[in-house]
């Protein structure tokens, strides 16, 4: 039997050009939106660093070298978000004597962002560190893909084999969905705090969809919950760590952490927990309140899983389920009605951006 070929009008056919025509130049638009203020920040964070660094001689003849800082963080976090905490700040410095030549910081053929540079800061070989910025640029990885091959130790496996050749044209299919994109780019915590941003959240994201439903779950229960954070920035051993949400509890007194997982409850979840647990009980917990609290949202291809953790003495802990928490069952039931319908959202938004 022949088969029918289905003609398609010249004004459905233009449609369609038009619409691919528009989306190029919108992406385009992105990609050079994004470029121009890694370059512009990156170039601050240097320009900081390089001033702090300057000035430590004569904060050092003042005797007051260990004041400075704590002080200056203290006031720019107030204003300017917690990208420039101490410890940034000290990162700052760092990056400014790891690369003192200006040029290759805001080189175009780089556009690293800041957190491929607090990767590749603690590298103290200028070659290893020339070779994964290299990489890191022409591959576009994203920091954290960085971070794997520089744990990997893809730089001393090269040298070694002298098959640099061969690695490097492995690297797109091994990794490609962590390339760096517009998208990801912009919701980079830094690039936030940057442009005022900080408390900026992703509409059109799904997994950010179900957050928000089940924010609004929390704070309409009635049960005391008091909403802190959304994405609650923190930074844990050279890594920057966003928690989901964080409320406060007025009955039971104490920080209740919620993290959303797409996917069953694994161990790696736990020990993300127990970062976050560990962090909230230096960074947030006050005098009279108890251990903060954590709530693991899984939301499974057949089921929801609820996981309550807390703070032991041996380490993080599975904890007894406590009066003023929804139960469990009605937790993954609001979990399933929210994942249903950001999923629902989403694919309409999706089907109407097709059909132009």
């Amino acid at each position: 039997m022949a088969t029918r070929k289905i003609s398609v009008s010249p004004a459905i056919a233009a449609a369609q050009t038009l619409l691919g025509d528009v989306r190029d130049l919108i992406e385009a638009a992105r990609l050079r939106v994004a470029s121009t203020i890694n370059s512009e920040m990156t170039l601050l964070y240097w320009h900081i660093g390089q001033h702090i660094h300057d000035c430590e001689s004569e904060v050092r003849q003042a005797g007051c070298s260990d004041k400075v800082l704590p002080s200056l963080a203290g006031h720019l976090v107030q204003g300017y978000g917690g990208s420039f905490s101490e410890k940034n700040l000290w990162r700052m410095v760092q990056f400014s004597t790891t690369f003192p030549d200006e040029p290759l910081v805001i080189s175009p053929t780089r556009q690293l962002s800041w957190a491929h540079f607090i990767a590749l800061i603690p590298l103290k070989d200028a070659l290893q560190r020339e070779y994964y910025a290299s990489m890191a640029s022409i591959e576009r990885w994203s920091a954290r893909t960085l971070r794997s091959r520089i744990d990997s130790r893809l730089y001393e496996r090269t040298v070694l084999s002298f098959d640099a050749d061969t690695l490097v044209a492995q690297e797109p299919t091994q990794r490609a969905i962590e390339r760096m994109s517009p998208a990801l780019f912009m919701r980079d915590p830094y690039i936030l705090d940057f442009l005022g941003l900080h408390d900026a959240w992703q509409e059109g994201d799904l997994q950010a969809a179900v957050i928000r439903e089940m924010e609004a779950f929390f704070l309409k229960s009635g049960m005391g919950f008091s909403l802190v954070a959304r994405q609650r920035h923190m930074q844990m051993d050279d890594q920057d760590f966003q928690l989901d949400l964080l409320f406060y509890h007025r009955r039971l007194r104490r920080l209740v952490a919620v993290e959303l997982k797409v996917g069953e409850f694994a161990a790696e979840d736990k020990d993300r927990m127990e970062h976050y647990l560990r962090w909230l009980d230096r960074h947030e917990h006050e005098p009279g309140e108890d251990a903060p609290l954590g709530i693991m949202l899984c939301s499974g291809n057949s089921s929801e899983q609820i996981e309550l953790l807390e703070l032991g003495r041996g380490g993080v802990q599975m904890a007894e389920y406590l009066p003023g928490l929804p139960a469990r069952h009605v937790l993954a039931q609001r979990l399933r009605e929210a994942t249903r319908r950001a999923q629902w959202h989403w694919a309409q938004c999706h089907l109407e951006v097709g059909q132009g």
